[in-house]
């Protein structure tokens, strides 16, 4: 519901601020008083295009802001998707138009993109103008109206979860059936690569091994000869660093009665000597057991040849690597093995899932069959007493390939004459005819659901009297159940209001303003004598406007 419009420096309007109330209330005012300025801001705030020529004259900047109560319209999830902040009474909706041209948009005061606030102004406003006629036409606007009367809410999230399964299922198959033949394509050289990278038999960390082993092999000579002249400078039997440690270490004892402190270097020595006592003939041993294999070292080297071969090869850099892609190559290898058993299984889930969905349609287009007639009968009810006593109406379903929104073709068919022709609405209702229809279906499904608040933008052109009294009257039970605004210029729907807002054009000799007033009771009945009468306001009148406004 819409509770407050504020609109500044737009066209002619420098500041209005408009409270609306719940129920039915009318906007009224002579022809150019500004009335479809008022519609304008309020699309801006619904995700219109901006034009920079709706700035008043002499302003850099116009602003509209809308404040709406939307406690029936479970918006949470909308909010959170986007990441903007959530109110469960209140939204605010402000749009922000510069005269260079730059536009910004605002939900609960966070940044909005145009399309974020139209997507949320269809919850909250539906203006509906002879323009917005032509949906009576269309086909997703037909079947919502039907589903709206059969209360399908239920079957519609059975239906398009089923549905959604199966596309899912679908896209599986198709992107298998495209991996099975570029795969297919690939075999060949798939099980090639992997059987040549398989038989190498490679493991974790050999190659660093092997490269270790590479270089002692090569360098078994120098190797030897070091390990021989390290042993030979540890025991040699008086220049050896095993003597000299141990003559070192006596002396240090033999100073420990006149020298406290020679006990920590006593230890010291004394672990020198003992690590190098048992690293000489360590380190003889080491290099009596050393043999220099030609024949390992030319196996290590051609292990080596075809590691690295098969690094340049698959442009990588370790075993680790290879043994990556060989695993990856046998994963595919197996998927092409298992292929048609997995691709068997999907098409069978596809069928399942498409009976599914058959079922859950059948189930829908019985409810909307069943919902069909009730609009048929009801809809004729209402529209007949509207200036088309011989109207016929019928609701077509002719079955579809299914898609999101069910397996019906939906078509509505019209004659406003006894014997004419039942053809589709688009084809052959005036546009008068059209409005009238639109009121009754909107009519119709108010009380079904949380509509967004309709403004009906003059949509009486045309019309008589007495039917602008029963128009009026529809109105006004619509009003009952959510809020109705109506921008009118005839007395009879005006008077059916339960608020009136006067559009008019203060003029001075600087400027021209547009401004809207809420009129009270005597100044209502002023308005509506003014309406009925013309320029000259009579006291008949003003009688007349008294009865019509019951008072």
């Amino acid at each position: 519901m819409l509770q407050t419009l504020a609109i500044y420096n737009y066209a002619l309007i420098s500041r209005l601020e408009i409270n609306f109330p719940a129920g039915f209330s009318v906007i009224t005012g002579e022809t150019g008083a500004g009335k479809s300025i008022i519609l304008g801001a309020l699309s801006l705030i619904l995700g219109q295009r901006a034009d920079a020529k709706s700035i008043k004259q002499g302003s850099d900047k116009c602003l509209v802001e809308g404040v709406f109560d939307i406690s029936s319209y479970q918006l949470e999830t909308f909010f959170k998707d986007r990441d903007l902040e959530y109110d469960s009474h209140s939204c605010i909706l402000r749009r922000e138009i510069w005269s260079s041209g730059k536009s910004r948009a605002f939900i609960n005061d966070s940044p909005a993109g145009l399309n974020d606030l139209k997507e949320l102004g269809a919850y909250l406003i539906d203006i509906h103008s002879q323009h917005q006629n032509l949906l009576l036409a269309d086909n997703q606007f037909q079947l919502q109206v039907l589903d709206v009367l059969a209360q399908n809410r239920g079957l519609q999230n059975e239906y398009q979860a089923a549905y959604k399964k199966y596309l899912s299922i679908n896209k599986q198959l198709h992107a298998l059936k495209e991996k099975i033949s570029r795969q297919q394509a690939e075999e060949d050289y798939i099980r090639f690569q992997f059987k040549q990278l398989d038989e190498a038999r490679l493991q974790a960390g050999e190659q660093t091994t092997l490269e270790e082993e590479r270089d002692t092999l090569s360098n078994m000579e120098e190797i030897k000869s070091g390990l021989y002249r390290i042993g030979q400078l540890l025991s040699q039997d008086e220049n050896g660093v095993v003597s000299a440690l141990k003559e070192a270490l006596n002396v240090s004892q033999s100073l420990q009665k006149i020298y406290p402190a020679s006990d920590e270097i006593s230890e010291r020595l004394r672990s020198a000597y003992l690590d190098m006592k048992d690293l000489a003939p360590e380190t003889d041993a080491r290099q009596e057991s050393l043999e220099f294999k030609p024949e390992r070292l030319q196996e290590v080297n051609e292990r080596l040849d075809l590691i690295y071969s098969l690094q340049h090869k698959h442009h990588l850099d370790s075993v680790e690597a290879l043994i990556a892609l060989r695993d990856r190559w046998e994963v595919q290898i197996r998927e092409i093995d298992h292929s048609g058993e997995e691709l068997e299984n999907l098409e069978k889930n596809l069928s399942q899932a498409y009976e599914q969905v058959l079922q859950q349609a059948a189930s829908l287009s019985e409810s909307r069959k069943k919902a069909a007639g009730q609009l048929e009968k009801e809809l004729v009810g209402k529209i007949s007493i509207l200036g088309m006593p011989y109207i016929r109406f019928a609701v077509e379903l002719s079955p579809q390939t299914p898609d999101i929104t069910g397996s019906d073709e939906v078509a509505y068919l019209f004659s406003a004459n006894k014997n004419g022709e039942l053809k589709p609405v688009a084809q052959t209702a005036s546009g008068g005819e059209i409005s009238r229809l639109m009121l009754g279906v909107k009519s119709l499904i108010a009380g079904a659901m949380a509509l967004p608040s309709i403004i009906f933008d003059e949509i009486d052109t045309g019309v008589s009297g007495e039917i602008a009294d029963k128009m009026g009257n529809i109105m006004h039970r619509m009003g009952t159940m959510m809020q109705v605004i109506a921008i009118t210029h005839l007395p009879q729907i005006a008077a059916k209001g339960e608020s009136q807002f006067l559009v008019y054009k203060d003029e001075n000799k600087d400027s021209t303003e547009t401004q809207i007033q809420r009129l009270s009771d005597a100044e209502r009945i002023r308005e509506i004598a003014q309406m009925l009468s013309g320029e000259t306001l009579t006291e008949a009148a003003i009688e007349n406007a008294k009865v019509l406004l019951n008072i």
